[in-house]
């Protein structure tokens, strides 16, 4: 017990410590290139906290388990609008301008009622895999292209760490990354032994522990990143790895082996697919997320975990 116990709380330090190094080298690199703070969110930090749902469902693809490749993907986005953003608007409300809502929500749609259109038959072609992967490109270039005065001041905590050049804020993005994987695997790992030594159910651990483990990474870069001040960054965080999960992790799964599901995944499908346009209504109806709109997100989100538990669908 004691050792779960420092393995959770060493998950807690290497978790913020590691969302501190990738939001300061993120801010830096959007500062020098001038890359608006949604733009470096929805690229560099949503690629990066899109690597454990890329390793996860490309081993399950060589493994010959397509239900947990696609079905890695479809939760993982479901958590990071529900959970991500609903515990982030809590802690801080984010705003977005109209103008980068309406451009930015255009792709986040677009891919999320693709994946609705092309999984509906339980099945994820090598053809359909080298589509996603080419859009996904398409996606990449289309916001690098962007460039935009810089609206980032030096702040406080970046003095901590030396400016040096793009090869130190490189390597802080890389650490960074590498802590929040690692931290939330130690706290993963220390919870779930914790929770079994009580006789909770492996079903239960799955649904609950594992689940938000897997969505650590982007809880603690967006309210990081928000609580800094760069509401659109956390807002590009999640944006950006709901589709950096559609396009690349299911268009690398794919394409190494075509997807056949052979469980009904539809009610997921669709849950997901209303959830992220509750996500754009939401922050439409105010040109931000509020704290209300953050409690119904973590609502919408429950009661999904919830009706999962109890095999509703």
């Amino acid at each position: 017990m004691l050792i779960d116990l420092l393995m959770i709380a060493a998950g807690l330090v290497v978790l913020y410590y590691g969302g501190d190094f990738l939001i300061t080298g993120a801010v830096r690199i959007a500062r020098q290139f001038k890359i608006s703070p949604f733009v470096i969110g929805a690229t560099v930090i949503g690629f990066g906290t899109s690597a454990p749902e890329l390793a996860v469902s490309v081993l399950a693809s060589f493994q010959g388990s397509p239900e947990l490749a696609l079905g890695n993907v479809i939760g993982s986005n479901i958590a990071n609008v529900g959970l991500v953003l609903g515990l982030t608007a809590l802690v801080s409300p984010l705003c977005i301008a109209e103008k980068r809502l309406r451009d930015e929500s255009i792709p986040l749609l677009g891919a999320t009622f693709l994946i609705l259109g092309l999984a509906w038959n339980l099945q994820l072609s090598r053809v359909n895999g080298a589509v996603l992967i080419l859009l996904l490109a398409a996606y990449i270039w289309r916001n690098l292209s962007k460039k935009e005065d810089s609206i980032f001041e030096v702040e406080e905590d970046e003095r901590l760490f030396p400016e040096g050049g793009m090869g130190i804020q490189v390597l802080l993005i890389v650490v960074g990354l590498i802590m929040l994987v690692l931290g939330a695997h130690w706290l993963v790992k220390g919870a779930a032994s914790i929770a079994r030594s009580f006789g909770i159910s492996e079903w239960f651990i799955g649904i609950s522990i594992v689940a938000v483990g897997t969505s650590l990474p982007e809880i603690v870069s967006s309210i990081i990143a928000a609580k800094r001040g760069h509401a659109e960054m956390a807002i590009g965080n999640v944006f950006g790895s709901n589709i950096f999960n559609i396009l690349m992790v299911l268009g690398v799964a794919a394409s190494i082996k075509p997807l056949h599901i052979q469980e009904p995944i539809h009610p997921d499908l669709v849950v997901t697919t209303v959830l992220t346009c509750l996500l754009i209504i939401l922050i439409r109806l105010e040109h931000q997320l509020s704290k209300r709109d953050g409690a119904i997100l973590l609502i919408c989100y429950f009661s999904y975990i919830g009706m999962k538990a109890g095999g509703i669908f």
